[in-house]
């Protein structure tokens, strides 16, 4: 661990005439793999590790470093490993690439391709230590090159995972913004290559760490990421959670896209939950653990997204695959894994899409929440772990549930525009992405879809794209323009010139 850091089938009215494809898909599963850490004297040898993996169907590991006999032991095994160049290594590798050449050669290429390593991962929350953070983005840069010289930058990543205390706001998430220190000397650079690369940023978040130092504050049900969890609302965005992964997920999301940089994914590098603690690591036990981790596994596996991103699924790294007995710290640090050395599981959460079938088809109820009850007021924010920082503005809870339909618009990454504006269909959506979206606007989302009826003024052009376009329009138009009502999870977005087809005009207000 850090040091300690589809498609719902829309009942219309009878009054809403226009006629509706409907498709039935399951939605995309998203990825769970794990930390394998080895800090530790009671662990079974890699090549056991590599059997416990293949027999858990976990097809993605991630280790902190570039050992020879893991990276030995991972060969053929059809599992995607991500590894890792320690933070001590990086002021070299910043100075040279004489030395990322060299590293490469003694610690990538020697295994790959038969080891199939999929990223690098260049130093583990190096924003931490200022003295190393200079040498963060040099490092990344002389590492792609090395790559490029052997014409591997395509087929391994470069990133680098971060810490929320990387954030100086977190809540709410649309309100969230990086440490002002950091912004021009290192996110912006770094961000800038992971754009470049087409990378991803690699995020540890710990919700658990959180509400350890906020149980008063934060339902525990909220920090599970239980599904009903009381719902709490973003202010601004008006984007709803019951989930403070999802929040801190998102706050990143937006602070990303506050720079500029809304087209950058996210892999989470490590989350988890203690089984065991100190007597201050308030929530630490096997039941919040197995309550977390597995609410968090079925979400992913189930295809769900955040509530900025609902159509783009998670891809995790649960940490961590072992308890390491020898690793410094609180009692936390020792109690992460999700196996005993003895390979059997410390509890029982599914791995897998199958996994997750089985229980629904069984009957099985979701582990959601034990401990100590929960507080009446509403989470105040994914904080960092060390640091409680102050919320500027409280999150209101809702009792509503978030909207149903996988096509319920999210939240557009700028603020409310002003002024004349109107939202348009993407012609570059697929067609059946931009008839669902449709579908949701007429339907739950009240737009007003009269005038494109058959008959009407404004049914020509008969095209999808130009009654979708309609179709948005009045959504957005009806909510104010409001931030988050042109988006329909990418099938729309806002212009400033007003649309016209034909004799058709859109309204700007209603």
């Amino acid at each position: 661990m850090a040091s300690a850091a589809a498609l719902v089938v829309v009942l219309f009215s009878a009054l809403v005439l226009l006629p509706i494809s409907r498709i039935s898909a399951e939605a995309a599963a998203g990825t769970i793999g794990v930390n394998y850490g080895r800090i530790a004297d009671n662990l079974p040898t890699p090549a056991k590790v590599v059997q416990l993996l293949k027999a858990q169907g976990i097809t993605k590991a991630k280790i902190f470093d570039t050992d020879s006999t893991v990276l030995l032991a991972f060969s053929n095994s059809s599992i995607s490993l991500t590894v890792a160049m320690p933070n001590e290594l990086l002021p070299a590798a910043a100075a040279s690439k004489s030395y990322t050449d060299q590293w490469l050669q003694s610690n990538i290429l020697p295994y790959y391709p038969a080891t199939q390593i999929e990223a690098i991962a260049v130093g583990n929350e190096v924003f931490t230590d200022p003295n190393n953070t200079v040498n963060l983005v040099l490092a990344m840069t002389n590492l792609h090159s090395s790559l490029q010289s052997h014409n591997l930058d395509g087929a391994i990543k470069i990133s680098s995972p971060v810490a929320l205390s990387a954030l100086a706001m977190s809540y709410p998430p649309s309100n969230a913004s990086f440490q002002p220190a950091l912004v021009s000397s290192a996110i912006i650079p770094m961000l800038d290559f992971l754009r470049q690369t087409s990378s991803y940023l690699m995020l540890n978040a710990y919700p658990f760490f959180a509400y350890t130092g906020n149980s008063d504050q934060i339902a525990l049900s909220y920090a599970l990421a239980d599904p009903t969890a009381p719902t709490v609302v973003d202010p601004a965005s008006r984007l709803r959670y019951t989930s403070l992964f999802d929040a801190q997920y998102d706050a990143v999301l937006w602070a990303m896209s506050n720079l500029g940089y809304h087209d950058i994914p996210i892999v989470v590098s490590e989350t988890g939950w203690p089984t065991k603690g100190d007597q201050n690591e308030v929530g630490a036990s096997g039941a919040n653990a197995a309550a977390y981790n597995g609410n968090l596994a079925r979400r992913v596996l189930g295809g769900v997204g955040s509530p900025l991103r609902p159509n783009e699924t998670f891809n995790v790294y649960l940490f961590a695959l072992f308890n390491e007995d020898l690793k410094p710290g609180p009692t936390t640090e020792r109690n992460y894994g999700l196996f005993y050395p003895d390979e059997e599981k410390v509890y029982d959460i599914p791995l897998t899409v199958a996994e997750v079938g089985s229980a629904v088809s069984n009957g099985s109820k979701v582990i959601v929440v034990a401990g100590a009850p929960e507080p009446a007021v509403a989470p105040i924010s994914e904080l960092t772990p060390k640091t409680a920082v102050a919320p500027t503005l409280a999150l209101t809870p809702e009792p509503s549930v978030a909207p149903t339909s996988a096509f319920a618009p999210e939240a557009v990454l700028t603020p409310t525009l002003v002024g004349q504006t109107w939202c348009v269909a993407n012609e570059n959506v697929e067609p059946e992405r931009l008839q669902a979206a449709l579908d949701y606007a007429c339907g739950p989302g009240g737009a007003d879809c009269g005038p494109i009826q058959k008959g009407y003024n404004c049914y020509d052009p008969n095209s999808l794209f130009a009654h979708a376009s309609y179709a948005f329009n009045s959504y957005y138009q009806l909510n104010a323009r409001r931030a988050g009502t042109c988006y329909f999870g990418g099938a729309a977005y806002v212009v400033t010139q007003q649309p016209r087809f034909g004799t058709c005009e859109f309204p700007s207000g209603y």
